[in-house]
């Protein structure tokens, strides 16, 4: 039987499944596979808990899990082909038609348009409120680096967005 020290606290990390999912759509852009990086996380978590150091902070260190799983990931996809890129199943069979609908939709495509480095510290702190002293450790860099990140992804969203034509 474990005792209380080697144990995650499980209603903690219940917690933090929201968030999790959060930014596992944030990296991965896709419903599904966000779920399946979430489960995987998790499962990585409880597999190693007894790495886990108590008071210590528990979200840092599953975003840092679900960072490193999802890089790895890609770096394995790269060299796996699969089928193709134009799959009906990836379209919208139903335009939305309200106008802060299709703003938001613009946003978001903006946001997936950035490069990853940016992308993910614009989630983990705009949208997550993430501190950019726990951003930096979950991502392995620095504070300024943080900001830095933050600040040009704001404003690659925003010059992207002024290049978009407003649909009437």
């Amino acid at each position: 039987m474990l005792d209380q020290d080697e144990c995650l606290d499980v209603e903690q990390t219940v917690e933090w499944i929201p968030a999790l999912r959060a930014y596992a759509r944030s990296l991965t852009r896709d419903d599904a596979n966000a779920d399946d990086l979430v489960q995987e996380t998790l499962h990585k978590a409880i597999r190693n808990r007894e790495k886990f150091k108590p008071g210590t902070n528990l979200r840092a260190w599953l975003f840092a899990i679900m960072r490193n799983t999802f890089f790895n990931d890609v770096r394995r996809a790269r060299r796996e082909v699969t089928g193709a890129a134009d799959c009906v199943a990836d379209s919208v069979s139903a335009p939305a038609t309200q106008e802060w609908t299709i703003r938001g939709q613009e946003m978001m495509a903006a946001i997936d348009r950035l490069p990853t480095h940016y992308r993910e510290m614009l989630i983990l702190v705009v949208m997550l409120g993430e501190t950019y002293e726990r951003a930096g450790e979950i991502c392995g860099c620095t504070m300024g680096t943080v900001k830095s990140r933050v600040n040009r992804a704001r404003k690659l969203v925003a010059d992207d967005l002024e290049r978009e034509p407003v649909r009437t």
